[in-house]
């Protein structure tokens, strides 16, 4: 193979179409048109002369030489970063993006408020955030795809650094006058003859309740699924069902919705949410100064 000058703007967009599994979505994340992604794509093979793709009718899959180029460019995107952070302390005019995948819970209540804080504090860093499962969480620290990862579960991972973060417990919340209202505490095993209503089928939490179900032998009858916590309260509020949701999420919103916050007995429903990296010392200073930041408002709950 000839001696390569690597254009960096075709290995982002190669990055975003295989995270993608889709030329046109990585074109999209790219801002480039679908003519110009493919043929900077098509001039990206010809240089390394290999397919970087197969095409399929849903989408496009990496080829062997695509994964190995795949993993080599988020170690050459994070040292790119890393080098980018630390020259933020000499030139203002330089930025920097930290990329975050986390779970429903950690969205929704624990990362507003602790980001809002650190952004407020530093104009010059970025946050890109997404909500994602557990196991896709894992899989994205150790690939490379982000920077840090906050989930909740055993999910394991040897290579990966694991910090802890936050503890919560799941409730029932059920509405005034439904049959399990009067019980300050239930198991799981009590709640299964009812309607549920659940977060979208995307969410996080959705997955988690779903798995519980499966250990439990059960099928849940979700009437109903909803965007977020608000809808969903209001819906067990409208008798439509029961639900499961943080207890830090069933205290903020009993405020303005009517429904009474059950505990649930089961050893699962304490969930311990963690912050999950490959290595703090190779990120960048200022997802480094991020992790500090985050790890502090523990010690102020």
């Amino acid at each position: 193979m000839p001696a390569l000058r690597y254009d960096l703007t075709d290995l982002r967009l190669f990055a975003n179409i295989a995270e993608c599994a889709s030329l046109t979505r990585g074109a999209e994340r790219s801002h480039l048109s679908l003519s110009a992604a493919s043929m900077r794509l098509k001039g990206l093979e010809e240089a390394l002369e290999v397919k970087l793709f197969i095409r399929r009718s849903n989408g496009v899959e990496l080829t062997p030489a695509g994964r190995t180029l795949f993993a080599n460019a988020h170690q050459v995107f994070q040292q790119l970063e890393k080098l980018h952070g630390d020259l933020l302390y000499f030139s203002k005019a330089l930025k920097g993006t930290v990329r975050i995948f986390a779970n429903t819970t950690a969205i929704s209540e624990n990362l507003p408020s602790a980001l809002s804080q650190f952004m407020t504090l530093n104009p010059e860093i970025d946050i890109d955030l997404e909500e994602r499962l557990s196991p896709e969480i894992v899989r994205a620290v150790s690939d490379g795809v982000i920077d840090i990862g906050i989930l909740a579960g055993t999910v394991e991972n040897t290579n990966l650094r694991f910090l802890p973060f936050k503890r919560d417990r799941l409730v029932l919340a059920a509405a005034p006058g439904h049959p399990l209202s009067g019980f300050k505490e239930v198991s799981f095993n009590q709640t299964v003859e009812y309607n549920f209503v659940s977060l979208h089928r995307d969410s996080a939490l959705h997955d988690f309740l779903q798995h519980v179900a499966t250990a439990a032998g059960v099928d849940l009858k979700v009437r109903i699924r909803v965007a977020g916590f608000d809808a969903l309260c209001r819906m067990v509020e409208a008798g439509v069902g029961i639900a499961l949701l943080p207890a830090s999420v069933a205290k903020r919103l009993s405020q303005s919705h009517r429904f009474h916050a059950i505990e649930l007995l089961d050893s699962w429903a304490i969930r311990d949410l963690r912050i999950c990296v490959r290595d703090v010392d190779a990120l960048p200073t200022f997802a480094q100064k991020l992790i500090e930041h985050l790890l502090s408002t523990v010690k102020d709950d």
